[in-house]
């Protein structure tokens, strides 16, 4: 029995025992492969070495850079000149040789901030600060001038004398000091007539700024201008918070509106308008080419998107005549 299994299922003809070797051959060499690709396959090597002392120098300059930069923290804030800059509480500072006298810092020349000891770079700070209507007003404030080091400031502080600096009194109180950077000041809040009222009237509400009051203005002029004074709150980018606030300093005494007259109107002027859009006016347009004229503002609410709210929103601005 097993000698008829086995020459039944193990036995091969000529043929098939070649083919089983070639098999095996082939199985073989794609094992041996990966090995044997490096004898066949030479690769092109590359210099490196112009490339690695390229990349050193860079090293070194980067390395320069980060050293300037951390001698002190930048805390300057172009829009208030009497931040000036403060110093960095980790110490790259080396003393300087300088020689010390009495100075104004308000009047002091290059030179006299030379003599003193301080850097090229700090003095081009002071000058710069100066020359934008800055001004030091006790001898304390040169502690805020970026690039002075602490100690430099301690050398220096006792021989501050800073001359022709007046203070105003009024009703017999000291008054502050104006500030070097005027600042803008809106006039106090008025009634304003929210269809007539220019930019400059809506920025003189609490929270309306210049962006705000053109929005505002821009919106009037898409609609055709306004019917209730809540619609201002429809404004993009206005808070509810603001609009409750301003709301008691508007009014509308005439709140007639341009008219659209649907009978008449092209699609390109009707969804222009910022409560008709393209659904609306499409659907519009449809149904006046189906139905005729419409006799009345009223026959839009036939038209299926048209709810009692968006008719209500948008009825005042529509005509038919």
């Amino acid at each position: 029995m097993w000698k008829q299994f086995l020459h039944e299922y193990l036995s091969f003809t000529k043929k098939e025992r070649t083919g089983i070797f070639i098999l095996l051959a082939l199985i073989i060499l794609c094992l041996l492969l990966p090995f044997l690709y490096p004898y066949f396959i030479h690769h092109k090597t590359y210099d490196h070495s112009q490339f690695d002392k390229e990349i050193s120098q860079l090293k070194i300059q980067h390395t320069d850079s980060l050293t300037d930069k951390k001698y002190y923290n930048k805390n300057f804030d172009e829009n208030n000149y009497t931040n000036y800059y403060e110093p960095s509480e980790k110490n790259y500072y080396t003393k300087p040789k300088g020689e010390v006298f009495y100075f104004d810092p308000n009047t002091a020349s290059a030179s006299d901030w030379k003599r003193l000891g301080i850097r090229d770079k700090t003095i081009e700070t002071i000058q710069k600060y100066l020359s934008r209507s800055g001004h030091f007003y006790k001898p304390e404030d040169i502690s805020k001038i970026w690039g002075l080091h602490k100690d430099d400031i301690e050398r220096l502080l006792p021989y501050v004398r800073i001359e022709n600096i007046k203070k105003e009194y009024a009703n017999n109180e000291p008054s502050n000091f104006q500030n070097n950077n005027p600042t803008y000041k809106k006039p106090s809040p008025q009634i304003i007539d929210i269809n007539t009222s220019d930019t400059t009237a809506f920025i003189s509400l609490p929270g309306i700024g210049s962006k705000l009051a053109q929005r505002i203005i821009a919106f009037r002029d898409k609609l055709g201008g306004f019917y209730s004074v809540d619609q201002i709150k429809e404004t993009y980018g206005l808070p509810d918070s603001t609009f409750i606030k301003i709301k008691p300093k508007l009014i509308l005494t005439n709140p007639g509106v341009k008219q659209i007259n649907i009978n008449t109107a092209t699609l390109d002027e009707m969804k222009s308008h910022p409560y008709i859009r393209f659904n609306l006016a499409n659907a519009i347009m449809q149904y006046r080419t189906q139905h005729g004229d419409f006799s009345s503002v009223a026959d839009i609410k036939k038209i299926m998107i048209v709810i009692d709210e968006v008719f209500n929103k948008v009825s005042p601005y529509l005509i038919v005549n």
